[in-house]
């Protein structure tokens, strides 16, 4: 019962392998009073016969969500994989409910059972959903010593995992190939990634993987080496870089505009920073587009939403930033564009590296305050035998808050 006395139609039950023998009491009266269940053909193929009528949830995933709506009132039970909401289904269906239309009885997650069959602790293992995701999304967390455990889609997804560590250099990582957790079938393989030969790892599978190898590993500081990043040149080179990252200031769940992206490195790092970060990269050269793309799904931010387009005119229509930063084509119009449009509060951050744009950066500082900051770099570079000091443009940074 729900706040008001009021009974939800929906129950999302969390079911294991072993079928019913592991639900609780809840689930069980659920499912007994249940006029319609949905779920994987194989969960409902573990509850013995009778109650019910029974419907296989359809692929995609998507497809379901208005059989399900469309039985609103009646008592409804859904069986998901262990734990709905930790990588689950029950919080893509709850999005389409009221709080008072549905409630949840989990069962332990596929993540729980791999810890405790390993003796692993959870809180300091990163959890990944990896049924839909590229593997690029491992990117962040390779680094020797690092326990990560995986879901996949299938055996032939867990070979490939194998074959992306050894080309990423984490060849020597142990991986734990964990089939059908809780079940009666439950079976787990302990083999190197590197010499990966298990051939019949059925679903439901899933892999804990403990990171070794000489592998490169990502910095987890702002500024990572322009190496990380395909360029033509048209990148906030890393010193800078880094500076910018303090200078916008990233915090948990929010969005940047990235407004002349080049490589995307600004909005990458962003949305390393936190996994609930969203960034939208603005870039009129659609070959540049296409590698900030390219960039951020090397690194497992394929999240990053590229817009091919020019500011201010590509600008219309998104969602509002918290931050802003221009890395290319500052001028008048961008600016009067933001401080029309934008919510006050923005954070803004724009590099000027011309002789114009910096004119413009202080004439708007002037009128809408905010801090300069003029960065000189230099860096070591041969002169004959001897070596001496290579000055490279200066930058003008302007911070301010519309």
């Amino acid at each position: 019962m729900v706040e008001g006395g009021t009974h939800p139609w929906l129950t999302i039950v969390g079911i294991g392998e072993d079928g019913p023998d592991g639900l609780s009491a809840a689930s069980r009266v659920a499912i007994a009073r249940a006029d319609w269940l949905t779920g994987a053909a194989r969960h409902l193929a573990l509850l013995p016969d009778g109650g019910g009528e029974r419907a296989p949830w359809p692929v995609p995933f998507a497809d379901g969500i208005a059989p399900l709506l469309a039985r609103r009132g009646r008592r409804v039970v859904m069986l998901v994989s262990g734990d709905p909401f930790w990588f689950g289904a029950g919080s893509v269906v709850a999005r389409h409910l009221s709080p008072d239309e549905w409630v949840a009885h989990p069962a332990p997650s596929t993540f729980a059972l791999v810890a405790a069959r390993l003796g692993w602790a959870i809180e300091e293992t990163r959890c990944l959903g990896l049924h839909a995701a590229p593997l690029a999304r491992l990117r962040p967390h390779l680094a020797p010593g690092r326990r990560i455990v995986a879901t996949l889609r299938d055996g032939a997804a867990v070979k490939a995992l194998a074959t992306h560590l050894t080309d990423e250099g984490f060849g020597d990582s142990m991986l734990h190939v964990c089939e059908a957790m809780g079940g009666p079938r439950e079976r787990i393989r302990h083999v190197h990634a590197g010499a990966y030969a298990v051939d019949d790892a059925r679903h439901p599978v899933a892999v804990a993987i403990a990171v070794a190898g000489a592998g490169p590993v990502l910095p987890a500081a702002a500024g990572l080496p322009d190496e990380w990043f395909a360029h033509d040149g048209q990148i906030t080179r890393r010193p800078v870089r880094a500076l910018t990252l303090s200078s916008l200031a990233p915090r948990p769940g929010e969005t940047l505009w990235d407004i002349g992206a080049g490589s995307g490195s600004i909005g990458i790092e962003w949305l390393l920073a936190d996994p609930a970060n969203r960034a939208l990269a603005f870039e009129a050269d659609p070959v540049r587009a296409a590698r900030a793309r390219a960039n951020a799904a090397s690194l497992g931010v394929e999240r990053l939403r590229v817009i091919d387009g020019r500011a201010p005119d590509a600008l219309a229509g998104h969602p509002p930033p918290d931050a802003i930063f221009i890395g290319g084509g500052l001028s008048d119009a961008l600016l009067r564009w933001l401080w029309q449009h934008l919510p006050a509060g923005t954070r803004l951050v724009a590099n000027a590296v011309t002789l114009e744009s910096e004119a413009l950066a202080m004439q708007w500082q002037a009128v809408k305050g905010g801090d300069l900051l003029r960065i000189d770099l230099s860096t070591v570079t041969p002169i004959g035998t001897r070596r001496g000091w290579r000055a490279h443009f200066p930058v003008v940074q302007w911070s301010v808050t519309l």
